[in-house]
């Protein structure tokens, strides 16, 4: 049930109507028509733009276009009132059954209430989290890994067929340093005194993997080269520290789909495969780049090189793919694993990426761009920094990493259901601020417990409705006297409910997973507005003095809690019995 949805097909309805009476001209376009809740409520429970944005193609004068359309509007018995206001907005004003009857849908939907076909069962990849395999994961890759799950899970609800991916980067020289760093821890656990050099791993993390390597190969490396241990101790480091990096995702609740080595690339013919296809499509041409723009390097010289033209797929500039000593670029590699995602069948890519990668998204769209044929879509969202504050300090550094503050550092602190919430309380590309403090407190300011309340709060009055002998399952609710639910408050938190559809559908349009996190707190506001309201009306309370209209107002309490509880769940939040 989506109320906005069904008010949409009605205005565009008699749009056509209008149209076949001669008020509007044939062949006008309505996509850009929408029914949306006003931005301020007093305005009505819905409004539409669609005289605003008709008019100019239509060459009428917006009010005249908004005055045919209320008047047809206004004869739809859900429409109560159809206000045009200014120079032709229409604001609607609609009936209270239409909300109550949102209760009764969302009682008997459960958690799929609102749950949306938008996605068409299309296939997308999103790629996130992707953390060098050189240690734990930090406070940045946690923002990430968040709001790609988060991400995932609300393309899911939306109607998508969604493949969690990460991407080990595993072909680089991070990883021989990696090695390096459990060499020195190696030789630490057979009593030798090590120094670590700059540009090593110095962190903690390593000293159990040094001591588990002198288990299984004994002495076998100690006072020998590098060629005798680097790749085997890199390979076995590498799997090491994906082992603690799902360990890490295990803390959190998330559980990957697929992990795609980048070495596995090499060898493969994948990368020339890739560039082969970007070759066959004139992309790929043998020539010099201009100097770097500002200061020119002292170092910098002309050199001939194997180019992308991704400017001819919107980047700035055209890319190397190949070194003029003949090795291949960073980007090669990630080219060919586009490409691998491309030709596996996906109708869309998602990236998630650090705020340090944005100067990669240009040149990854073009080439994804550029593979696909244009046909395949790459939407890059980047996270940026995250700043840890407890007591009102900076939260200081993991002595166990080394350089930084780890997940599991807050985690610990606060619990994975604080941590995956507040990191979705911004949005994805604008700073956050962490304070341990805040995050736990227990007042409004504190959107994690304000949401959690509400839920618990519920919860509360569903114990008390059974003490006092009133069934408060899900069936015997759905079926209650709706038309008792008639206050202003409580058609005001069933239209808040009403919302939970559109939300869905419009949050994964932008791939935009905090406007859950926002409507929720916005929910839960409209629910504890009613219950104190309950304080000083004792008709607003849930239970009531008779058993129909006890179970009327319990039925829209535990409607939001249903919501709450689907909301939370995109989120990766388990929802509050009750609060401590």
């Amino acid at each position: 049930m989506n109320l906005f949805a069904d008010i949409r097909t009605q205005v565009i309805a008699d749009l056509n109507a209008m149209v076949e009476a001669g008020q509007l001209p044939a062949g006008l376009n309505f996509d850009n028509v929408t029914v949306e809740p006003p931005r301020d409520a007093s305005h009505g429970d819905m409004a539409t733009n669609a005289a605003m944005v008709l008019a100019k193609p239509a060459g009428l004068k917006p009010r005249d276009i908004a005055d045919a359309l209320a008047a047809r509007l206004s004869a739809d018995d859900r429409i109560t009132a159809a206000e045009v206001a200014g120079p032709g907005f229409l604001n609607l004003r609609l009936s209270a059954s239409l909300w109550q009857g949102v209760i009764a849908s969302v009682l008997t939907s459960g958690t799929n209430f609102g749950r949306s076909t938008l996605g068409q069962s299309k296939k997308v990849n999103v790629e996130y989290v992707s953390a060098n395999p050189t240690g734990p994961l930090h406070v940045g890759h946690t923002r990430g890994a968040v709001f790609g799950d988060a991400l995932a899970s609300l393309l899911d609800f939306a109607g998508f067929d969604v493949t969690r991916e990460y991407y080990i980067n595993d072909g680089g020289a991070q990883v021989d340093v990696l090695a390096r760093s459990v060499y020195l821890r190696y030789l630490e656990a057979h009593g030798q005194e090590v120094a670590f050099e700059d540009g090593t791993y110095p962190g903690d993390y390593l000293v159990e993997v040094g001591e588990a390597l002198k288990a299984k190969v004994g002495d076998a490396y100690v006072g020998k080269g590098e060629d005798v241990w680097l790749t085997e101790i890199r390979e076995y480091a590498t799997e090491a520290m994906m082992d603690l990096i799902r360990s890490d995702l295990a803390q959190l609740g998330i559980k990957m789909d697929r992990f795609f080595s980048e070495k596995s690339l090499y060898g493969s013919g994948l990368i020339e495969q890739s560039i082969k296809a970007l070759e066959d499509k004139g992309l790929i041409y043998e020539g010099v780049l201009e100097p770097p723009k500002g200061k020119k390097p002292d170092d910098w010289e002309p050199r001939e090189q194997t180019l992308f033209k991704s400017t001819e797929h919107g980047d700035d500039v055209d890319r190397p793919v190949k070194k003029s000593d003949g090795a291949w670029t960073y980007f090669a590699p990630d080219i060919a694993y586009h490409f691998d995602k491309v030709e596996r069948g996906y109708d869309q890519l998602i990236d998630i990426f650090g705020a340090d990668h944005g100067g990669y998204v240009k040149r990854m769209k073009a080439a994804v761009s550029a593979l696909s044929g244009g046909t395949v879509p790459l939407d890059i969202k980047l996270t940026q920094l995250v700043k840890l504050f407890k007591n009102g300090e900076p939260f200081k550094m993991s002595k166990r990493a080394g350089t930084f503050v780890t997940l599991r550092d807050v985690v610990d602190q606060v619990g994975p259901d604080v941590t995956r919430f507040v990191m979705l309380t911004r949005k994805n590309d604008a700073p956050l601020d962490f304070d341990f403090d805040k995050v736990l407190e227990q007042s409004r300011d504190n959107p994690v417990f304000y949401v959690q309340y509400a839920h618990a709060r519920v919860n509360s009055v569903l114990r008390k409705a059974v003490d006092a002998g009133v069934k408060v399952d899900d069936a015997t609710l759905a079926k209650a006297d709706l038309s008792l639910v008639n206050h202003e408050a409580e058609l005001a938190l069933a239209g808040k409910l009403a919302e939970w559809p559109r939300l869905v559908e419009t949050a994964a349009k932008a791939n935009e997973p905090h406007r859950i996190a926002f409507y929720l707190y916005e929910l839960a506001g409209e629910f504890h507005g009613l219950w104190n309201r309950g304080k000083e009306l004792p008709e607003l309370r849930f239970l009531q003095d008779d058993e129909a209209t006890s179970h009327a107002k319990i039925a829209l309490a535990r409607a939001a809690a249903v919501v709450i509880a689907a909301g939370l769940g995109i989120l990766g939040v388990e929802p509050a019995e009750e609060m401590r």
